[in-house]
């Protein structure tokens, strides 16, 4: 008898390799996806914004990164002893105005680099819900919706669930934007597995589904737009509570390793798949604590894996093993 109904997402038509840039901008789950990417040194920039959950502060984060937005101190507030953006997470925050927005503006300018020349832009929403500054908040403001309420009393915004009509206007208008400085992108939708409870059960479940009707409306008859199912995969796949962090709203690891396992066999070519085992080695190591670091046996391990860095890196010159090789050549320090 089967307990368990396996899923196993379409391959792409169009794969990614190691070549390629990828910018990621979402939610938390971004961010899982993105250390995965990172650990198995694909270039990747991910939520230069910081995390962020609805469309609409995604789609507006990407314009800014299209015009190479610089903010200035008229963009930010002054709330819990920090000045802030609306438009960022809190990781921009800073006591001192002018450290705040050089944060901001040097992430734009990445951002804006990176961009132009990225082959993927990989997209998790996470909330269809949004939030808008009431009357009496930032003069020119009401009626906004901001990315982080920055822990501002609620009476200061006014919540709204967005329509299927609102998220693809929206997402539409950012694509056709990013093909006009750079034509060959392409993109990636997810929604995000992680479950926004405090918005209630039946309110969480239709966040959702408005935000599934809208990508699939986005993707239909696109050949460069795609997506990839994180939430059915945790919500219909595995499908169980020991799949959730204590919290029961995040993933927890397995079902983090096991949504990037399906990533990896949907969107990820057979080439790239094999260089990411070798670099799965040379991780493993790095990782290894040895049991007596002066021995000569755990040199020759260092040795042995230097040699190991220096011909994936001279076989694959676009990857930077930089830290890698520094690891493996300090070999001085373990005797």
């Amino acid at each position: 008898m089967d307990f368990h109904l396996a899923f196993s997402p379409k391959p792409f038509a169009t794969s990614i390799s190691h070549q390629q840039k990828l910018l990621l901008v979402g939610s938390c789950f971004t961010e899982n996806m993105g250390a995965k990417l990172k650990q198995h040194k694909f270039d990747v920039l991910e939520n230069p914004n910081g995390i962020l959950f609805n469309p609409i502060s995604i789609t507006r984060s990407i314009t800014s990164y299209i015009h190479n937005k610089q903010y200035q101190a008229a963009d930010l507030f002054y709330q819990n002893e920090c000045w802030n953006s609306w438009e960022h997470h809190s990781r921009f925050s800073h006591p001192d105005q002018e450290q705040c927005l050089q944060r901001i503006n040097h992430s734009q300018q990445k951002a804006h680099a990176f961009l132009k020349s990225a082959d993927w832009l990989l997209l998790t929403l996470g909330s269809a819900f949004a939030y808008t500054l009431a009357t009496g908040t930032s003069a020119g403001l009401q009626g906004e919706v901001v990315a982080n309420c920055h822990k501002v009393p609620t009476d200061k915004f006014n919540k709204k669930l967005l329509t299927v009509e609102e998220i693809t206007t929206a997402l539409q208008q950012m694509l056709s934007e990013i093909k006009v400085v750079n034509p060959s992108i392409k993109t990636i939708f997810t929604i995000s597995p992680v479950r926004h409870l405090r918005d209630g059960f039946v309110e969480n479940n239709r966040s959702k589904a408005t935000l599934i009707q809208a990508v699939h409306a986005l993707i239909e008859n696109e050949q460069d737009r795609f997506y990839f199912p994180a939430y059915e995969l945790v919500i219909d796949d595995l499908r169980d509570y020991r799949f959730y962090a204590e919290d029961m709203v995040h993933p927890n690891y397995a079902a983090t390793h096991y949504v990037w396992e399906k990533f990896v066999d949907a969107c990820i070519d057979e080439s790239t798949k094999k260089l990411m085992a070798e670099i799965n080695v040379i991780n493993a190591a790095k990782s290894h604590k040895p049991f007596n670091p002066t021995s000569q046996q755990h040199k020759k391990f260092l040795q042995t894996n230097l040699e190991k860095v220096n011909q994936l890196s001279s076989q694959y010159p676009y990857i930077n093993f930089e830290e890698e090789r520094s690891y493996f050549s300090k070999i001085e320090t373990h005797l």
